[in-house]
């Protein structure tokens, strides 16, 4: 049974689950090079880390990675080929230090972009049990709230749902929380607030938000992190490879690694 943050400000923080769907209001918040660069922080934690590109029509994760994979989501539905058979390795692979294993999308596929209710079912089945031969597994969701998506996100022991300062993106997380609780009524997403130009610009981001969910929801989600704006990550993105390869103690990747110190071990978070 999934277990939530309280409400209450007297409640310790729980920790992250070991299945995580990493999720996005809208697009261009950078929730793709979250996931990814989260994925090398688990993995330098010495947890055994698969990345899956849960973006069923419009997958990249392979592209931003510099991945050539060997297998696909779209081989795994069409049942050619099992999830196991799919797995490409980042830096060596999960059993290396720092690497972790991915399972790449295809995007423009129309198997996956058309996926229905049942078919996001048995894919949210078929990664649990995936999962349970690693000690984190990140699912990097389609932006929107789609059926498929929505899905995939409740079928997660936790949701990262990543925004921008913008009032746009705060908008579009709103919608995107307000329909998982309708399907997860439990449901508490930890919040990142990225590319924040500033601290306080992310921290005001934060309050808006969460103040709306209290008001119209009944809950405040928890803040697992701010990541800050660095120059590094267009870099690492047209470099096709893992930001914490391209600059390991850049800004960006030192937020990623304490917010995966804080997912991991449930501390309180430092801008509450």
């Amino acid at each position: 049974m999934k277990q939530y943050f309280s409400t209450t400000a007297d409640d310790q923080p729980r920790k992250a689950g070991s299945l995580l769907a990493i999720a996005s209001g809208k697009g261009g918040v950078g929730k793709t090079v979250v996931a990814g660069a989260l994925a090398s922080a688990f993995a330098a934690r010495q947890e055994r880390t698969l990345l899956v590109d849960g973006d069923l029509g419009m997958a990249n994760i392979d592209v931003q990675l510099g991945l050539d994979p060997r297998g696909d989501l779209s081989g795994v539905m069409s049942g050619q080929i099992s999830l196991a058979e799919a797995v490409s390795c980042v830096a060596g692979g999960a059993d290396m230090t720092g690497g972790f294993d991915v399972i790449a999308g295809r995007s423009g596929s129309a198997a996956l972009a058309g996926l229905d209710t049942a078919g996001a079912a048995r894919l949210a089945a078929g990664i649990a049990a995936a999962s349970m031969t690693y000690d984190r597994t990140l699912i990097d969701l389609a932006a929107g709230a789609d059926r498929a998506t929505i899905r995939l996100a409740a079928a997660a022991d936790d949701v990262v749902l990543v925004m921008s300062d913008e009032p746009t993106s705060l908008t579009d997380a709103y919608a995107f929380v307000k329909l998982l609780r309708l399907r997860d009524e439990g449901a508490a997403p930890f919040i990142i607030v990225n590319n924040a130009p500033d601290k306080a610009s992310a921290e005001m981001a934060y309050a808006s938000f969460a103040r709306t969910c209290e008001s119209f929801l009944g809950f405040r989600p928890p803040l697992a992190g701010i990541i800050r704006r660095d120059s590094n990550v267009p870099k690492a993105i047209r470099a096709q490879t893992a930001l914490k390869t391209l600059a390991p103690g850049t800004p960006a990747m030192r937020d990623i690694e304490a917010i995966a110190g804080l997912l991991a071990a449930g501390a309180e978070s430092a801008y509450a």
